[in-house]
């Protein structure tokens, strides 16, 4: 069975639950006043023995605690480096009680500190603890979502209408995912399983005529050879009726590392609609990792650049068919020089594949290594050092308007060391942040831009950023693309109008526009999203969300005129 390994995990997890010890009880409202302090200082990272799962990117506690942090708190957050583990938000919140506590008239910052408290107070329990197993059942869930009209399905050509949705399967009509997750720790070892079954409908894909043009002109793959592209959802497309795990993975943790294999979410970037080099966009890959969960402090080097984090992972890329197989590699570092600023830079590499060159340490060490331009005949032949891809991002809360507004950017090259030294190859997914109003506590506004089609005019035809020449299905997995939903040589953005009626429930209005140039695709491409949504907590232990989007959408190329979609999707979710 193909997920027999993993399915075995999640069994472990729920058998070593009956057999763990009860956790010892506690009723705090507030964590320990924190022992140490992170800026300025020595790095105070837990260098204890425990282990500690990652939390998903799509859990209430990454809006909080952003928002948390854009109120002028949790200083030691790193935005642009996620997943975090449970035990490095808990010494986040340790770190920032104190300024919490001087500041009692903040109230919206008292509620979110006290709701991420009380989420997080078992963990800190087990940690102070003795080293015994705990297991627990997070979550059982059902997502319902019903799409009248024909949405599109498509992010490396014509544009994507649900997006960072893990790559999940949906077509017109009744869609459906129902699964759990659970974690289970034991000393340095911890592990976590999220899986679930997945519905969606049969539908009618590209024409012949159509898939064979974005193959042969825009991807130059030979659509008579490859017919079967998951990056092209042509033909008739089967009705998916499928058990897959979205998150397994085993970590083992190290001096303020995990060290980990499976998969595990990544969010590289500090933006809410994207990350232009990794995020939820896709199904997560099978990964050998190595994260610095906790600052770390360097003498003189820290002095200034601040305390700083850092991730690698490695693993291959499932659904490509030119070449097949290659294998990615992505290495971060990002920086808090102060406690307002943050910035870092990720370089991702794409290498190997059959008929192209053998995935083996000398080759990965080769790409690992390289930084600088070669030439056509060694792109082609067995020293070809891959697809790479760099960028810089930084997130400022601004200076008079700390605890109110935040500027961000994620940036994203091709074939350059970072956009810093080549900024008109680069695209930008830029934001703003304004995380209350004036007499509005509870009300934020977030508005993001988006574009990768470049200021250099030499790049045309989407033949440059999330394309190669060798690596032609570009940083895609499955079929979507693993960063920005904008896709190739396009232009957009998101905003955000929420009002938040708890730290864990919110209402909010958001609007989504992308558009590809018509240098790219023939007559060009635009789309329009308005979307309600809701989230709500019945009782403590129940969630519910709601999601109605309304979107329209041209592209002349596939169908003409004016085309529109409708998607209501409602979540149940038991925490137990």
């Amino acid at each position: 069975m193909k997920f027999s390994p993993w399915l075995l995990c999640a069994v472990v997890v729920a058998v070593a639950g009956k057999q763990c010890a009860s956790a010892q009880a506690g009723t705090h409202q507030a964590l320990p006043a924190p022992a140490v302090q992170i800026l300025p200082g020595p790095d105070a990272a837990d260098t204890g023995p425990q282990g500690s799962t990652y939390i998903p990117v799509d859990y209430w506690i990454y809006p909080a605690m952003a928002r948390l942090q854009a109120l002028g708190y949790v200083d030691t957050a790193y935005l642009g480096l996620r997943p975090w583990t449970r035990l490095s938000v808990v010494h986040m919140l340790e770190r920032s009680e104190p300024k919490i506590e001087a500041n009692p008239n903040d109230t919206e910052a008292q509620e979110i500190f006290l709701a991420l408290a009380r989420e997080f107070q078992p963990d800190l329990e087990h940690a102070s603890g003795l080293m015994r197993p705990r297991t627990q059942l997070e979550s059982v869930y059902s997502l319902v979502r019903g799409i009248g009209g024909t949405p599109l399905r498509d992010s490396y050509h014509l544009g994507q209408s649900i997006i960072n949705d893990y790559g999940r399967p949906y077509e017109s009509g009744f869609n459906n995912y129902s699964g759990f997750s659970a974690r289970a720790s034991v000393g340095r070892l911890s592990l976590y399983w999220r899986g679930e079954y997945q519905h969606g409908p049969s539908a009618m894909g590209y024409s012949p005529a159509l898939a064979a043009f974005l193959s042969n002109t825009l991807d130059q793959v030979p659509y008579a050879s490859n017919p079967n592209q998951d990056t092209i959802p042509a033909g008739l497309i089967p009705t998916a009726n499928d058990m897959r795990v979205l998150e397994a993975n085993l970590s083992f943790h190290l001096a303020g590392h995990e060290i980990s294999f499976g998969k595990t979410d990544q969010w590289l970037g500090p933006d809410k609609g994207a990350s232009m080099l990794w995020s939820d966009n896709a199904e997560d890959i099978y990964q050998f990792q190595i994260n610095r969960i906790e600052p770390l402090y360097v003498p003189l080097l820290s002095k200034l650049t601040g305390p700083f984090r850092y991730v690698f992972f490695v693993g291959s890329l499932k659904g490509h068919t030119a070449p097949e197989g290659p294998w990615v590699h992505m290495e971060k570092i990002s920086f808090k020089p102060t406690r307002n600023l943050e910035f870092g830079f990720d370089r991702m590499a794409i290498w190997g594949g059959e008929g192209h060159e053998p995935i083996t340490l000398h080759t990965f060490l080769k790409s690992f290594f390289s930084f600088s331009n070669v030439s056509g005949a060694v792109k082609y032949s067995r020293n070809d050092p891959g697809y790479r891809l760099g960028t810089f991002d930084f997130t400022w809360r601004l200076p008079f308007l700390r605890k109110w507004v935040t500027l961000y950017t994620d940036s994203l090259v091709h074939d350059d060391v970072s956009p810093v030294s080549a900024p008109r190859r680069a695209g930008y997914h830029p934001g703003i942040y304004l995380a209350r109003f004036p007499h509005f506590e509870n009300l934020s506004l977030r508005v993001e831009g988006a574009s990768t089609d470049t200021v250099s005019a030499s790049m045309q035809d989407g033949q440059f950023l999330y394309w190669e020449q060798v690596q032609k299905q570009g940083p895609t997995n499955k079929g979507f693309l693993v960063g920005d939903w904008i896709g190739r040589q396009g232009k957009g953005g998101q905003a955000w109008l929420t009002y938040h009626l708890s730290p864990r429930e919110e209402v909010g209005l958001e609007y989504r526009r992308a558009k590809a140039a018509s240098g790219f695709i023939p007559g060009g491409t635009t789309q329009n999203d308005f979307i309600v949504h809701l989230r709500k907590r019945i009782r403590r232990q129940l969630e519910v969300r709601g999601r109605l989007q309304y979107e329209e959408w041209k592209a002349p190329i596939y169908k003409t005129g004016r085309q529109s979609d409708t998607t209501a999707a409602v979540q149940l979710t038991w925490y137990p």
